[in-house]
């Protein structure tokens, strides 16, 4: 259809609103993910030093608490400085998290305390905002061409640092442990909820982006193809990460004397607190971690440029041509970025942190994701029909992908994103911070009020066309569930079909021009 994610829809026009669910699920996440690029550029910034500020205490951030990291033969016996055990020793405050909590993010006692802003990672903030818009500022043929550097390089550095991880003492033991599978685990709901939002935020899916950049292919582009190299490259990359990671950690166990699920993190804690405590026990530690956080900063700044390049694509897509002006796009991607920065100002203040995470647990996560996903699979596979949409790609690609995808759009994938959302809400826990910090109702009601942002278009949506179509409730139905061709960039000539004749779409050119007809095949 040669749309953005709004337009796309409509395919099946009653389900419009899956278009305008994913433009808000991917506002928020164009908001607070950018936070996580803006720490990594922190970060990066204070690895230029000949001693690491996070490795020493002694700092003005640093409180009494602060012990520095301890190594494995300081507690043979069991024992270690002030006769405390390496488990309590590991316990204690670790000048690596008192960098991260009271330097970085200067956290104040809850969502309630927002306090003063810091103004250095605020410019770090602005520094990363000007790269994603001179980067996207001219659409996908520029973008295209800084991508073939920050999708590749990381790889590079990933090769670097599993050479240097696996030569490690107890790089073995994290590699084992991380291989070694527990079984028992798939009892709990938890991880099949974290393994569907995960799986489902990694692949972009839902948020359009991915619509919108496809808009941009040729006629005959194999999406098919891509559609499962980009599963197998994710998918690989994380595994192989997976390597990177692990080595690491089983180094850190080794020379804290600990268990690795001790040092083991998620989320933020494993990129600014996990990993910075590693590099601090590496010969040559400023180098490893200013190539951890470079690393870490290119493969954030790609997915930032997807999600700004999908939210700008379903905006200019949505207003008519006759409103279209010089330097459109270059005044939309500014408008956009302005306004993302100046929501984000929340995050950079001393409670940043907690709104940071009321974004992360709610606006984009695997509830709001697992949502769309099912109804895209009810529209597309019900609504338009399953067996048309093969028929598309096949005029699209020149055969019809295998059966087994039919089946997962009708039955699996719905399927398996009903249960993973009946899951998510049955077993729904109230977000928790740290394991220590409840959030009051009022950041609760917030949370939620990001997620059924998104989650009601569907519903609004469908029933606002219902509302306004004329005719009885059959009709009406009829008429919106038939596709318009040819919206904006689409133009479609009709031949006189003859009865019992089928309609499919072929290109009229395989340039750039978004062109093509319908044609009457028997």
């Amino acid at each position: 259809m040669k749309a953005g994610s709004i337009n796309v829809w409509n395919i099946a026009p009653l389900f419009k609103g899956l278009g305008f669910a994913s433009m808000v699920i991917v506002f928020f996440c164009n908001t607070y993910y950018i936070m996580v690029l803006a720490w990594g550029f922190y970060y990066l910034v204070k690895s230029f030093a000949a001693t690491l500020p996070w490795a020493t205490c002694g700092n003005p951030w640093n409180s009494p608490e602060c012990m520095e990291i301890f190594r494995h033969e300081d507690c043979a016996n069991g024992t270690g400085a002030g006769n405390l055990t390496c488990n309590e020793l590991s316990d204690k405050r670790s000048p690596v998290i008192e960098f991260w909590e009271n330097e970085v993010l200067r956290l104040s006692e809850g969502l309630e305390f927002p306090g003063a802003i810091n103004w250095e990672v605020t410019l770090c903030l602005m520094a990363c905002w000007v790269l994603v818009y001179f980067c996207v500022w001219k659409g996908v043929k520029s973008t295209g061409k800084i991508v073939y550097f920050t999708a590749t390089f990381p790889y590079v550095v990933l090769i670097i640092l599993l050479i240097r991880g696996v030569m490690l003492p107890g790089a073995q033991d994290g590699i084992i442990y991380y291989l070694q599978p527990d079984w028992s685990k798939l009892a709990s709901p938890q991880v099949w909820i974290d393994a569907g939002t995960q799986i489902f935020f990694s692949y972009a899916i839902g948020l359009g982006a991915l619509t919108a950049l496809g808009s941009y292919n040729r006629f005959n582009n194999n999406c098919y193809k891509d559609a499962i190299i980009l599963a197998l490259i994710n998918s690989g990359t994380s595994f192989f990460s997976g390597f990177v990671v692990f080595s690491i950690l089983g180094f850190m166990a080794a020379e804290q004397g600990v268990d690795i699920a001790k040092v083991a993190e998620s989320g933020p804690g494993l990129a600014f607190i996990a990993y910075p405590r590693a590099v601090t026990l590496m010969p040559v530690a400023p180098l490893w971690a200013a190539l951890f956080f470079f690393m870490l900063l290119l493969l954030g700044l790609d997915s930032q440029f997807v999600g700004v390049e999908g939210f700008i694509t379903g905006i200019l897509d949505f207003f008519p041509a006759a409103y279209a002006f010089r330097f459109q796009r270059e005044v939309t991607v500014a408008v956009c970025c302005v306004i993302c920065f100046f929501i984000e100002l929340s995050m950079v203040t001393e409670g940043g942190m907690y709104v940071f995470q009321l974004f992360d647990y709610y606006s984009a996560s695997g509830t709001t994701l697992l949502w769309q996903a099912f109804w895209e699979c009810v529209a597309i596979a019900w609504v338009y029909g399953a067996d048309r949409f093969m028929d598309d790609i096949a005029c699209m690609i020149g055969y019809r992908p295998f059966p087994w995808m039919k089946w997962c759009w009708m039955f699996l994938t719905p399927l398996v994103c009903l249960g993973i959302f009946l899951f998510n809400v049955a077993y729904y826990k109230p977000l928790i911070y740290n394991n220590t910090y409840i959030y009051p109702w009022w950041g609760e009601a917030i949370g939620w009020g990001f997620a059924l942002s998104s989650m009601l278009c569907v519903p609004l949506t469908a029933l606002y066309k219902l509302i306004r179509a004329k005719g009885s409730l059959a009709e009406r139905w009829h008429h919106l569930t038939q596709p318009i061709w040819g919206l904006h960039h689409l133009e479609y000539k009709v031949p006189e079909l003859e009865d019992g004749a089928l309609t499919t779409l072929t290109p009229v050119s395989d340039g750039s021009a978004k062109v093509v007809i319908l044609e009457s095949v028997m």
